[in-house]
């Protein structure tokens, strides 16, 4: 159903940029101090990006050039994209957890939105707890937001054998410890394992999560298994700061998106894909934003009943890019297609099963269906 459109007075940011008094003329002034003319931000949406890029963070290493398309796509559209760094949690380097610091980055992305002359917001994400934590912040502030997943990594080699991160370094530690590989194959494995930027490649915790973004309807299309470093990821990137400065426009907001039924599809594909435990963790509390309470017999009730189809290490055999050039996300969301709310709107404006019309199936393997699932349950 189309959504009434709003005027350049309606914006939140017009408050900042369009009102004639002298708290206005402060603002509009250090925007020109900034070497921006009028003409850059009068009238226009002014879109937040949130970006989590940090030298210690190899998830989102390439996040200094996605901006830079988000930025792209935003100008195209009519709108004014800012940039707004917020802290970066990197799996690997951050101790104890990262666990730790999600809601701390939830705090960041809600106090960012709400502190500035933001109307709508790109999520800039994809290492494990980054995902909850942009769509928990920008959910308690609900401004009108998409999701950009950072992507995962390419498959990693080792004697023309693929190797997947966290599955791989433990076969391979064990191998070590038996005496079965020595410490130059033990080198060569350390140094083969993460090939490109991008989160893991495995069905983690990332992976597993920036499915369930794009399953929620608040990524567009296909986002969330475009690998990192395909040439379509910049595409995706731009094409998500061309929509949301539409989405302002209309008003969509993740308040219109997170509905209960969208959460029970996020829960639904979790099981479909083996995906990581953590999303127990990261769902509840993503849907207490939302106002809506998840309990564990939810994901009981929902976990009886839906296969796993997608083979996928740890449960599986193939890698995330494998899933990709199977088909991806939508095809294994329409080979299921009757477990999952079609009806949910998404943030192109379409339903889910809109989105997932057409989606086909190139690696049976890689991407089951319930007549030949991984596991029935």
């Amino acid at each position: 159903m189309a959504r009434s459109r709003r005027r350049p007075e309606d914006l939140r940011s017009h408050r900042w940029f369009g009102v004639k008094d002298l708290r206005s003329f402060g603002h509009r002034s250090r925007a020109l101090q900034m070497g921006y003319s009028r003409e850059d931000f009068a009238g226009k949406p002014v879109i937040g990006i949130i970006n989590t890029w940090s030298d210690i963070n190899q998830c989102h290493a390439h996040f200094k050039l996605r901006v830079e398309e988000v930025k792209r796509g935003v100008w195209q559209a009519g709108g004014f994209p800012l940039e707004m760094p917020a802290i970066t949690l990197s799996e690997p380097f951050q101790k104890p957890s990262t666990m730790l610091y999600r809601n701390l980055l939830a705090m960041d992305t809600e106090e960012l939105l709400r502190s500035y002359p933001v109307d709508g917001a790109v999520l800039m994400g994809g290492c494990d707890k980054t995902t909850p934590a942009l769509i928990m912040g920008a959910t308690s502030m609900n401004l009108p937001a998409i999701f950009m997943p950072a992507g995962p990594m390419l498959r990693g080699n080792w004697h023309g054998e693929p190797l997947g991160s966290g599955t791989d370094s433990w076969k391979y530690w064990a191998e070590l410890r038996a005496g079965s590989i020595d410490e130059k194959a033990w080198e060569e494995v350390e140094e083969g394992i993460a090939r490109s930027f991008g989160h893991c490649m495995v069905m983690g915790t990332a992976s597993t999560m920036t499915s369930i973004a794009e399953t929620l309807g608040l990524t567009l299309p296909g986002a969330a298994s475009i690998p990192a470093a395909d040439s379509n990821h910049p595409r995706m990137a731009s094409e998500s700061g061309r929509r949301i400065v539409e989405m302002v426009w209309e008003d969509l907001k993740p308040s219109d998106i997170l509905t209960r039924e969208a959460f029970d599809n996020a829960i639904t594909v979790t099981q479909a894909l083996s995906g990581s435990t953590n999303a127990i963790i990261h769902l509840t509390a993503m849907a207490g934003r939302a106002g809506i309470e998840l309990g564990l017999e939810r994901f009981d009730e929902i976990a009886r009943k839906t296969p796993v189809l997608a083979n996928v290490r740890p449960a599986g055999r193939y890698l995330m890019e494998d899933f990709y050039y199977a088909g991806g996300l939508r095809a294994l969301l329409a080979n299921l297609k009757e477990d999952f709310n079609l009806d949910c709107p998404t943030v192109n404006g379409r339903t889910l099963g809109e989105n997932i019309a057409g989606a086909k199936t190139y690696n049976a393997d890689v991407i089951r269906t319930r007549d030949n699932p991984v596991a029935s349950t």
